[in-house]
């Protein structure tokens, strides 16, 4: 009797053990069933004038991804015209359609996940290879590259941006850049949207040498004259914008609500919304 009580009694501390075990695995950071479950909480919205903005911070996470602008070299000049740029990437497939909820809420690129390089704050352009040309006039250029899900949200840890001046062919006047100074840079929305691209629309931005915080410095948003003071450096979804042409301002600002100097710190773009 006493040896089947203890025979019984081994079994069952087995058993717990393998159950405790089994917990522990499933448990375990980067497990598969860790890295299926999101559980980010969606932040609360802003709503004004029937506009409503939602900060998300739940798309799929790239912390390893890298990318380092290999030519044009920092403070380089380049013969005028076509300029060839050449991008080291590590941890990050371009082409790669981006999972998660998201993909399917707003405009999302068919070619999957690229690069967005803006010269000079202006309009980006999308690019799916580490090599390729762009047109570029004479003088001093500001170039900002980072990293971009298909869905056209850029990646915001360190090491997913690169940020530099070159010169094209001749300077007539040159540029007083500072890269260690805040900055702000536009990204999206940009161009059309339809269909169902036009219910949900991505506001997205790029912070270089800065933070947001309730009590530091901020992004003013006013979209078709509407306010929004934005305090954390997140993608937005804006819902119950008008159809046809909305206006969208982005104001780096302190935490007065002073423009911070800057040649690309206010930045006004104009995008279509279509049925």
């Amino acid at each position: 009797m006493k040896a089947s009580a203890l025979l019984l009694g081994s079994v069952f501390l087995l058993g717990l053990g393998a159950c405790d075990s089994a917990r522990q695995t499933s448990d375990t950071p980067g497990s598969a069933t860790a890295e299926s479950v999101n559980t980010t909480p969606r932040a609360e919205a802003m709503e004004n004038n029937g506009i409503r903005f939602t900060p998300f911070e739940d798309s799929p996470k790239n912390p390893e991804a890298m990318m380092q602008l290999k030519s044009p070299v920092t403070g380089s000049t380049v013969p005028s015209g076509a300029v060839a740029f050449d991008y080291d990437i590590t941890n990050f497939q371009l082409t790669k359609m981006t999972g998660g909820m998201h993909a399917d809420e707003m405009a999302n690129s068919e070619k999957g996940q690229h690069i967005h390089n803006i010269v000079d704050n202006e309009p980006y352009t999308a690019h799916y290879t580490t090599e390729f040309t762009k047109n570029i006039p004479d003088g001093q250029h500001v170039i900002l590259s980072f990293l971009s899900r298909s869905y056209h949200e850029s990646l915001k840890h360190l090491g997913a941006h690169d940020l530099r001046v070159i010169t094209v062919g001749k300077v007539t006047t040159p540029l007083n850049f500072n890269t260690k100074a805040p900055h702000l840079f536009y990204s999206r929305p940009k161009d059309t949207y339809s269909g169902k691209d036009a219910q949900k629309v991505m506001l997205d931005f790029y912070l270089v040498n800065t933070t947001l915080a309730p009590d530091g410095n901020k992004v003013r948003a006013t979209i078709n004259g509407t306010e929004f003071m934005l305090d954390r450096w997140a993608p937005y979804m804006m819902e119950g914008l008008p159809m046809g042409e909305n206006t969208l301002k982005l104001e780096l600002v302190d935490a007065n609500g002073t423009l911070i100097p800057g040649p690309f710190n206010s930045v006004t773009r104009t995008f279509t919304l279509q049925p």
